[in-house]
Protein backbone atom coordinates (compact mmCIF):
# COMPACT_ATOMS: atom_id res chain seq x y z
CA UNK A 1 0.00 0.00 0.00
CA UNK A 2 2.84 2.38 0.89
CA UNK A 3 4.50 1.64 -2.48
CA UNK A 4 1.29 2.56 -4.30
CA UNK A 5 0.93 5.88 -2.48
CA UNK A 6 4.63 6.66 -3.03
CA UNK A 7 4.36 5.82 -6.75
CA UNK A 8 1.29 8.04 -7.08
CA UNK A 9 3.07 10.98 -5.42
CA UNK A 10 6.16 10.54 -7.62
CA UNK A 11 3.98 10.37 -10.75
CA UNK A 12 2.15 13.54 -9.73
CA UNK A 13 5.39 15.41 -9.07
CA UNK A 14 7.01 14.25 -12.32
CA UNK A 15 4.04 15.14 -14.53
CA UNK A 16 4.29 18.76 -13.41
CA UNK A 17 0.59 19.35 -12.89
CA UNK A 18 -0.07 22.91 -11.88
CA UNK A 19 -3.20 24.59 -10.70
CA UNK A 20 -3.50 28.35 -11.03
CA UNK A 21 -5.88 29.98 -8.61
CA UNK A 22 -7.25 33.33 -9.64
CA UNK A 23 -7.87 35.84 -6.90
CA UNK A 24 -11.18 37.21 -8.15
CA UNK A 25 -11.34 39.86 -5.42
CA UNK A 26 -8.70 41.97 -7.15
CA UNK A 27 -9.23 43.37 -10.67
CA UNK A 28 -5.50 43.84 -11.29
CA UNK A 29 -4.85 40.19 -10.47
CA UNK A 30 -7.67 39.01 -12.75
CA UNK A 31 -6.19 41.01 -15.65
CA UNK A 32 -2.62 39.84 -15.00
CA UNK A 33 -3.49 36.14 -14.77
CA UNK A 34 -6.03 35.83 -17.60
CA UNK A 35 -4.46 38.18 -20.15
CA UNK A 36 -0.98 36.71 -19.71
CA UNK A 37 -2.17 33.24 -20.77
CA UNK A 38 -2.06 32.16 -24.41
CA UNK A 39 -5.55 30.68 -24.61
CA UNK A 40 -6.43 28.78 -27.76
CA UNK A 41 -9.91 27.78 -26.65
CA UNK A 42 -12.94 28.80 -28.68
CA UNK A 43 -16.59 27.80 -28.84
CA UNK A 44 -18.07 30.70 -30.80
CA UNK A 45 -17.28 31.33 -34.47
CA UNK A 46 -18.35 34.40 -36.43
CA UNK A 47 -17.47 35.82 -39.83
CA UNK A 48 -13.71 36.29 -39.64
CA UNK A 49 -13.28 35.68 -35.91
CA UNK A 50 -13.66 33.15 -33.11
CA UNK A 51 -13.52 33.33 -29.33
CA UNK A 52 -14.29 31.48 -26.11
CA UNK A 53 -17.55 32.09 -24.24
CA UNK A 54 -16.93 31.11 -20.60
CA UNK A 55 -19.22 28.81 -18.65
CA UNK A 56 -22.18 30.75 -17.30
CA UNK A 57 -22.18 33.20 -20.22
CA UNK A 58 -24.69 32.68 -23.03
CA UNK A 59 -24.41 33.88 -26.60
CA UNK A 60 -27.68 35.58 -27.63
CA UNK A 61 -27.37 37.28 -31.01
CA UNK A 62 -25.09 38.77 -33.68
CA UNK A 63 -25.42 41.78 -35.91
CA UNK A 64 -22.41 42.24 -38.19
CA UNK A 65 -19.38 42.61 -35.94
CA UNK A 66 -21.50 43.01 -32.79
CA UNK A 67 -22.33 40.10 -30.50
CA UNK A 68 -24.73 40.18 -27.56
CA UNK A 69 -24.04 37.91 -24.58
CA UNK A 70 -25.81 37.34 -21.29
CA UNK A 71 -24.78 36.17 -17.83
CA UNK A 72 -26.54 36.27 -14.48
CA UNK A 73 -28.83 39.21 -15.31
CA UNK A 74 -26.14 41.19 -17.17
CA UNK A 75 -25.92 41.85 -20.90
CA UNK A 76 -22.49 42.06 -22.51
CA UNK A 77 -22.16 43.98 -25.78
CA UNK A 78 -19.13 42.83 -27.76
CA UNK A 79 -17.84 44.83 -30.72
CA UNK A 80 -15.08 43.33 -32.88
CA UNK A 81 -13.02 46.04 -34.58
CA UNK A 82 -11.87 44.24 -37.73
CA UNK A 83 -10.74 47.50 -39.36
CA UNK A 84 -8.30 48.29 -36.52
CA UNK A 85 -7.13 44.67 -36.60
CA UNK A 86 -6.49 44.81 -40.35
CA UNK A 87 -4.56 48.10 -40.17
CA UNK A 88 -2.93 47.17 -36.82
CA UNK A 89 -3.99 50.39 -35.10
CA UNK A 90 -2.98 50.83 -31.50
CA UNK A 91 -5.19 52.15 -28.72
CA UNK A 92 -4.37 55.55 -27.31
CA UNK A 93 -5.69 55.75 -23.78
CA UNK A 94 -4.84 57.99 -20.85
CA UNK A 95 -5.55 56.75 -17.34
CA UNK A 96 -8.32 58.79 -15.69
CA UNK A 97 -8.02 58.71 -11.91
CA UNK A 98 -11.47 60.27 -11.47
CA UNK A 99 -13.04 56.97 -12.62
CA UNK A 100 -13.89 54.07 -10.33
CA UNK A 101 -11.19 52.09 -12.17
CA UNK A 102 -8.95 53.07 -15.07
CA UNK A 103 -6.01 51.10 -16.43
CA UNK A 104 -4.05 50.98 -19.67
CA UNK A 105 -3.20 47.43 -20.76
CA UNK A 106 -0.23 46.32 -22.83
CA UNK A 107 0.42 42.60 -22.82
CA UNK A 108 2.23 40.37 -25.34
CA UNK A 109 1.83 42.90 -28.16
CA UNK A 110 -1.88 43.38 -27.48
CA UNK A 111 -3.03 46.69 -26.10
CA UNK A 112 -6.20 48.14 -24.66
CA UNK A 113 -7.72 49.51 -21.49
CA UNK A 114 -10.25 48.83 -18.77
CA UNK A 115 -12.38 51.71 -17.55
CA UNK A 116 -15.16 51.45 -14.98
CA UNK A 117 -17.40 54.47 -14.45
CA UNK A 118 -20.05 54.85 -11.77
CA UNK A 119 -23.45 55.81 -13.19
CA UNK A 120 -25.96 56.33 -10.39
CA UNK A 121 -26.35 52.88 -8.75
CA UNK A 122 -24.63 50.92 -11.56
CA UNK A 123 -21.15 50.73 -13.06
CA UNK A 124 -20.36 50.96 -16.76
CA UNK A 125 -17.54 48.60 -17.72
CA UNK A 126 -15.69 49.47 -20.94
CA UNK A 127 -13.06 46.86 -21.69
CA UNK A 128 -11.00 47.27 -24.88
CA UNK A 129 -8.40 44.65 -25.74
CA UNK A 130 -7.20 42.63 -28.72
CA UNK A 131 -9.06 44.81 -31.29
CA UNK A 132 -12.39 44.30 -29.56
CA UNK A 133 -14.54 46.07 -26.98
CA UNK A 134 -17.04 44.83 -24.40
CA UNK A 135 -19.47 47.09 -22.57
CA UNK A 136 -21.66 46.06 -19.66
CA UNK A 137 -23.69 47.91 -17.03
CA UNK A 138 -23.45 46.08 -13.69
CA UNK A 139 -24.10 46.45 -9.96
CA UNK A 140 -20.97 46.88 -7.84
CA UNK A 141 -21.03 43.31 -6.50
CA UNK A 142 -20.84 41.91 -10.07
CA UNK A 143 -17.87 43.98 -11.27
CA UNK A 144 -15.18 41.35 -10.63
CA UNK A 145 -17.11 38.46 -12.20
CA UNK A 146 -17.89 40.61 -15.24
CA UNK A 147 -14.24 41.63 -15.63
CA UNK A 148 -13.26 37.96 -15.33
CA UNK A 149 -15.70 36.91 -18.08
CA UNK A 150 -14.67 39.84 -20.30
CA UNK A 151 -11.00 38.94 -19.83
CA UNK A 152 -11.62 35.38 -21.02
CA UNK A 153 -13.63 36.52 -24.03
CA UNK A 154 -11.25 39.27 -25.16
CA UNK A 155 -8.05 37.29 -24.58
CA UNK A 156 -9.26 34.37 -26.72
CA UNK A 157 -10.37 36.35 -29.79
CA UNK A 158 -8.61 35.15 -32.92
CA UNK A 159 -9.15 36.80 -36.29
CA UNK A 160 -8.94 35.13 -39.69
CA UNK A 161 -6.85 37.62 -41.70
CA UNK A 162 -8.02 36.37 -45.09
CA UNK A 163 -11.71 36.67 -44.25
CA UNK A 164 -11.21 40.06 -42.59
CA UNK A 165 -9.42 41.33 -45.69
CA UNK A 166 -12.14 39.94 -47.94
CA UNK A 167 -14.92 41.49 -45.81
CA UNK A 168 -13.31 44.93 -46.10
CA UNK A 169 -13.40 44.87 -49.89
CA UNK A 170 -16.08 46.99 -51.59
CA UNK A 171 -17.82 44.18 -53.43
CA UNK A 172 -17.95 41.71 -50.52
CA UNK A 173 -21.58 42.40 -49.65
CA UNK A 174 -22.87 42.63 -53.21
CA UNK A 175 -25.12 39.78 -54.21
CA UNK A 176 -25.41 38.17 -57.58
CA UNK A 177 -28.98 38.16 -58.80
CA UNK A 178 -30.52 35.76 -61.29
CA UNK A 179 -33.89 36.57 -62.78
CA UNK A 180 -36.42 33.84 -62.47
CA UNK A 181 -39.90 34.19 -63.82
CA UNK A 182 -42.39 31.77 -62.34
CA UNK A 183 -44.98 32.57 -64.95
CA UNK A 184 -42.88 31.87 -68.04
CA UNK A 185 -43.96 28.98 -70.33
CA UNK A 186 -42.19 25.74 -69.68
CA UNK A 187 -41.26 23.01 -72.09
CA UNK A 188 -44.10 20.68 -72.99
CA UNK A 189 -42.00 17.72 -71.82
CA UNK A 190 -42.02 19.04 -68.27
CA UNK A 191 -45.82 19.04 -68.22
CA UNK A 192 -46.32 15.48 -69.49
CA UNK A 193 -47.44 14.24 -66.09
CA UNK A 194 -50.07 16.95 -65.92
CA UNK A 195 -51.37 16.10 -69.40
CA UNK A 196 -51.53 12.43 -68.47
CA UNK A 197 -53.63 13.22 -65.39
CA UNK A 198 -56.00 15.40 -67.44
CA UNK A 199 -56.53 12.67 -70.04
CA UNK A 200 -57.71 10.16 -67.43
Amino acid sequence: MKKLIFASLVALILTGCTIVRIDTTNIDNILNVILSKDNTLYNRVGRGYKYYVPRGVTYIDSSGSNDKLYSNGIYYYLYLDEISYYYKKTTNYKVDNSKYYSKKINNNGKSGYLEITKQEDLYLIEFVYNYAKIEALVPEEDINDTVLNCSYILSTIKYNSKIVKLSLEDNFLQNKEDKYNVFSKKNQDNNSFLRYEEEK
